[in-house]
């Protein structure tokens, strides 16, 4: 019958996520000094359960586990005394137990005490004569138990352990991972990450909510996690909202219990109401230990998760094309630093500007091309939006306004009195200083502010943070020309028109494709010129690939024409042989 004591100690031992846990260099190491110290063969720190001793840590042994009953370390867990046994065949009590029957002959164990007095089992040395032990030797056993209990309670209290739910954090994690590796290499398991809430959404929660809701929302799944899986099985708390463990087995049982999870997840109650914004996902990842490093296992099962909430799926399976393609951006942004600084990985081709009705060439759009040093051409298309969307964004729009305005310079002092247009990004409205240094990099080139044009998508345009909004108003006091680009793509309202001090609208490449086929898109690029003109701008068409549309662009009014038609990006030296020629 189980004791009041005896079911608070087995409460403590499992708060604690000892048991089934993988071995411990931290722990074997004091295996191997108390073998070594009494030089005996056999050595462990065994944990007393319900009906078995189970060893975290041993030396000399194979099994992990014997039986509780008549097991010598039960009896230290039971009387939290040290226990001596000097011949277990001479002992009315031992000498018909597994260990005797094994080939035991001696045993001395010491309590492992947790602080409020609770005995987990035994820190132990055993052996196949009958022997004697000192007082020194003793006291030396219970040296080493007392660092066995130093041990458990620096891992469950510093670092080890995440405070809200009790479960093991992102370091044990690792550390058991690394432990595994080490007994079970080459074996094939699966780490499986789970989210309760869309991580993109977290600050919102915690506006909203406050930093409390994802506290109770964590602490809500783990309870209900550990339900469904089982007490035995192993959760680790990784950030808020976020939980991983390992699975064994085959793939469509484990891909059956995390739906089953994923189902039980969407009935996480918070004081008796349905949670804010709960959107679990689950995400399976195969890995092979001593091939994949711990930290990768992790971020391997947070790519299958984020590919689920994507996919609008409950369960996602590890998709290793789509996150090699996700290293690859990730990789592109950490070498565009470098590219920064190189000199011959970065330059830029220019597309001409034609007035749509005489065809004579205003200017040329710069834009930016990568050589990347391994990896070859890179698209501006993938490497732009990830650069823009980091610090890095600042640092790309000065270098091509640096070397756009020095070839403008170059241009205007040969005769041809070009404007070049360049794409600035959102993040650089929120530079102190940007609209004058813009005007001191014009005027080292001694050039008229004519000569640049700045181009800004409609979502940047649409910032209204005080910063932007200063930039904004300092680039029209200073007579510098605004561009809206990709017009009619990026905002819902045409408000913003009334407010914005741009001269000139750039209709996206996606209504003028295939404008001579389509009647729709000819009644919205005729609606588009004719309101902003209206408004009183200049009006450029982009994507212009057809001598059709040209001609539909002409009868429309449109005031400049850009595209394959007239001219693909070109270098300077191509650019400038082409309007040579054009000008013959």
């Amino acid at each position: 019958m189980t004791t009041e004591y005896e079911q608070a100690r087995l409460t403590r031992l499992r708060k604690l996520d000892l048991l089934d846990t993988p071995s411990s260099e931290s722990f074997d190491r004091i295996t191997r000094m108390a073998s070594q110290l009494f030089d005996l063969p056999i050595a462990a720190v065994s944990l007393t359960d319900q009906d078995r001793q189970w060893f975290k840590s041993r030396v000399g042994v194979e099994h992990w586990e014997i039986p509780r009953e008549k097991a010598c370390c039960g009896e230290v867990a039971d009387t939290a005394n040290v226990l001596v046994v000097n011949d277990l065949l001479a002992s009315d009590t031992y000498k018909n137990s597994l260990l005797a029957e094994s080939g035991i002959r001696f045993y001395a164990g010491a309590p492992l005490m947790t602080r409020d007095g609770f005995s987990l089992g035994a820190m132990c040395v055993l052996g196949t004569e009958p022997r004697e032990v000192s007082e020194k030797e003793l006291a030396a056993l219970q040296d080493l138990s007392t660092m066995v209990m130093s041990q458990i309670e620096l891992q469950h209290t510093v670092g080890r352990v995440d405070s809200g739910t009790g479960l093991p954090n992102y370091l044990q994690f690792v550390e058991d991972l690394e432990d595994l590796a080490r007994d079970y290499p080459d074996e094939t398991y699966y780490a499986l990450s789970t989210e309760l809430i869309d991580l993109s959404e977290a600050s919102t929660l915690q506006r909203v909510m406050g930093p409390s809701y994802l506290e109770d929302l964590s602490l809500a799944g783990s309870e209900l996690m550990q339900e469904v899986l089982g007490e035995n099985k192993r959760i680790y708390h990784i950030g808020p909202g976020q939980f991983a463990y390992i699975e064994v087995g085959p793939a469509e049982r484990v891909l059956e219990q995390a739906q089953q999870l994923h189902q039980a997840l969407l009935d996480i109650r918070l004081k008796n109401a349905s949670p804010f914004m709960l959107r679990p996902v689950i995400g399976v990842a195969p890995f092979q230990l001593g091939v994949n490093q711990p930290g990768n296992i992790l971020r391997i099962a947070h790519s299958a998760s984020r590919d689920a909430r994507t996919d609008e799926c409950a369960v996602g399976w590890y998709n290793k094309e789509t996150d090699m393609n996700h290293q690859r951006r990730f990789g592109l942004i950490a070498n565009f630093a470098d590219a920064l600084e190189a000199d011959d990985q970065l330059h830029l081709v220019y597309q001409p500007r034609l007035d749509a009705v005489s065809g004579k060439c205003l200017g040329a759009e710069a834009l930016l091309r990568w050589n990347h040093s391994t990896l070859g051409a890179i698209s501006p298309a993938e490497f732009v939006p990830l650069v823009e969307k980091t610090p890095l964004a600042r640092g790309l729009t000065d270098w091509v306004l640096r070397q756009a305005i020095r070839q403008a310079g170059k241009w205007q002092r040969e005769g041809h009195l070009l404007t070049v247009s360049v794409n600035i990004a959102a993040a650089n409205l929120e530079e102190d200083g940007f609209c004058e240094r813009l005007q001191r990099y014009l005027k080292a080139e001694q050039l008229p502010l004519t000569a640049i044009e700045l181009e800004l998508t409609e979502s940047s345009l649409m910032n209204n943070s005080r910063a932007a909004r200063r930039q904004l108003e300092c680039i029209a006091d200073s007579g510098l020309t605004l561009s809206i680009d990709d017009f009619g793509t990026g905002y819902s309202s045409l408000a913003y028109l009334q407010n914005i001090p741009a001269q000139i609208v750039k209709i996206d490449r996606s209504f003028i494709d295939g404008l001579e086929d389509k009647d729709r898109n000819q009644t919205l690029v005729r609606s588009m010129i004719s309101m902003t003109h209206d408004l009183g701008y200049r009006v450029v068409a982009e994507g212009v690939e057809t001598e059709e549309a040209y001609k539909i662009l002409q009868s429309l009014s449109c005031d400049e024409v850009q595209g394959y038609w007239f001219a693909r990006p070109l270098p300077i030296n191509d650019f400038d042989n082409w309007i040579s020629t054009r000008q013959q």
